[in-house]
């Protein structure tokens, strides 16, 4: 987050304006835009530390700028007759010291295209890159664009050398406070999950090197960017790694792979899979993920609900945010999914169950009526959670935590599967379900959402979920506390997951001072210290409606 960063948030701010300004107002063709060139950037400058590392311990490296390059327009010519160009030439730093009429068409036709085919013909990167338009107009904006774009590097590498943050870790909280310019909610409820939500999910689910990882509908790569930095994190400290600081939620966190084998990058690395139906954000989570060291990750266009996707008991591990409030055509939902439902926020839940393997865990978020809902799919939904999983815990958020995109009421499911669809239920799989009732996540709750001071619930949520014990959590006043499976499953209740339906508010008791005393305040705020035979004299105005009341109470 960039609250306490002025400089840095005025540089992006300066940056979108830009955009604006240069004729492309539409966020998401902004973002894109503005993602190649952060992409370009950042891919020289990782290029050229690669280097210096390799040459510092000696080792092999195989830079991407190294050779020739033919370009598109020259491969239909005869090979003898290609003309190939030097990969320096595709270098931000060479390309930014040409005059702005030679650079746009350089980068427009020559950049550009070395960009989409970088990792090879076959990569999943240079497939889905494929369709993607560079469209920025005007050589004016480009030459500003990219000036900012460097301004921002240098902040960025002065705030790391300070302030002892990773350099690939701000640059993640740069990309995604560009990513959060995406405003209101996208199509079909689609809205951004805050990096420190995704940090609690990560630290209750706890993904471990080897799971296989998944997020059904990943958008620009949120979870399994999350998932990717707990695991760095937790290998980095066994490893030895003691200068990691908390962040300002509390979180200790880095993307910055330094302490991993070779093995267990590429372990990492084929671990993640996340799935979209927008194109765009494809692109978007393969380049956000491949900023943060994932060369080559495993993001796919794929409506993961649809008839044509056909994984299942899959995964060690499924993180989501799913989207809220849309709806697929009946004659297109899986028919391994079982709720007679088109609501995608049931489906969704559904669906991630059916791809975790047995005994792989879910961290999911769904709109608070998906707990109390009283239509059938909705019960269904519930009984599936109680009775084929452990449902571990039910974490309820606050309103604010996804404005300004929605207001919508939200809470954390988590769940383990115990029970196979096809599999005979001999006893329910929950036992207790822990509950519990976040009131802030360290931020405001307005469509402003400015740190406050402190980190809210989010450390206390991990704490007590991970120390929850049935036989002590047991007091129903307290901020969290744990219900047994016979409380949840009954024809009272429904399988309702509503922390309301178990929480026992507490009145406090106020005394007030008597009527009378009350007046007698408000008269003597009114005029002061004054003798009561003057008094009688008013004959109007607020004073007399006082004195009148307070002769009633006599």
């Amino acid at each position: 987050m960039l609250q306490n960063n002025p400089e840095l948030k005025s540089k992006i701010d300066q940056l979108w304006n830009k955009f604006w300004s240069g004729g492309i107002s539409n966020p998401l063709t902004a973002i894109e835009q503005i993602t190649y060139l952060l992409f370009m950037k950042r891919l020289d400058e990782l290029d050229l530390k690669r280097q210096a590392d390799a040459e510092w311990t000696e080792e092999k490296y195989t830079s991407k700028f190294e050779g020739n390059w033919i370009p598109p327009e020259e491969r239909n010519r005869p090979e003898g007759e290609q003309r190939p160009i030097p990969k320096s030439e595709l270098r931000w730093s060479f390309f930014k010291r040409m005059n702005a009429t030679d650079r746009l068409p350089h980068v427009a036709n020559k950049v550009f295209p070395f960009l989409k085919d970088l990792n090879g013909a076959e990569s999943n990167f240079t497939h889905h890159m494929r369709n993607a338009v560079f469209i920025i107009p005007k050589e004016s904006l480009l030459v500003e664009a990219m000036g900012t774009i460097d301004e921002i590097f240098d902040v960025m590498e002065k705030d790391s050398k300070e302030k002892g943050q990773a350099f690939q870790d701000i640059q993640g909280d740069v990309y995604e406070y560009l990513l959060s310019e995406i405003a209101t909610a996208g199509k079909n409820g689609q809205f951004r999950t805050p990096r420190h939500i995704i940090k609690l999910v990560a630290d209750l689910v706890q993904p471990q090197l080897g799971h296989k990882i998944s997020d059904p509908a990943c958008g620009s790569g949120g979870f399994l960017l999350g998932a990717y930095q707990y695991i760095v994190t937790e290998l980095a400290k066994k490893a030895g790694t003691t200068d990691i600081k908390p962040d300002e939620d509390g979180f200790i966190r880095t993307s910055v792979a330094a302490t991993l084998t070779d093995k267990a990058q590429a372990i990492l690395s084929a671990s993640l899979w996340g799935y979209d139906i927008d194109s765009t954000m494809v692109r978007l989570g393969l380049m956000n993920l491949m900023m943060h060291g994932i060369d080559e990750p495993n993001i796919d266009y794929k409506d993961t609900l649809s008839k044509s996707y056909n994984q299942e008991a899959e995964y060690d591990i499924i993180m989501a945010n799913p989207p809220f409030t849309g709806s697929i055509d009946k004659g297109d939902v899986n028919e391994n999914l079982q709720l007679a439902t088109t609501k995608t926020e049931l489906l969704f839940v559904e669906n991630i169950y059916r791809l975790l393997k047995k005994g792989g865990t879910a961290a999911v978020i769904v709109p608070q009526g998906v707990l109390f809902g009283a239509g059938k799919a909705f019960k269904d939904l519930r009984k599936l959670l109680v009775e084929r999983c452990d449902l571990k815990a039910v974490v309820t958020l606050p309103t604010g935590v996804f404005k300004p995109y929605a207001g919508v009421s939200t809470a954390i499911l988590l769940f383990t599967k115990v029970w196979g669809p096809k599999d005979k239920v001999d006893k329910p799989a929950t036992e207790h379900v822990w509950f519990y009732e976040m009131a802030a996540d360290g931020y405001s709750l307005d469509d402003r959402r400015s740190k406050q001071e402190g980190y809210g619930d989010l450390q206390d949520i991990i704490a007590k979920y991970h120390s929850r014990n049935a036989e002590k959590d047991t007091d129903r006043t307290a901020k969290s506390f744990m219900v047994p499976y016979s409380e949840i499953v009954n024809e009272k209740n429904d399988s309702d997951l509503s922390l309301s339906r178990y929480k026992k508010d507490v009145f406090e008791e106020v005394h007030y001072d008597a009527p009378s005393v009350i007046l007698e305040r408000l008269i003597q705020a009114e005029i002061g210290d004054v003798d009561y035979a003057e008094l009688a004299k008013v004959q109007s105005g607020i004073v007399r409606e006082l004195l009148e009341l307070k002769g009633m109470m006599v």
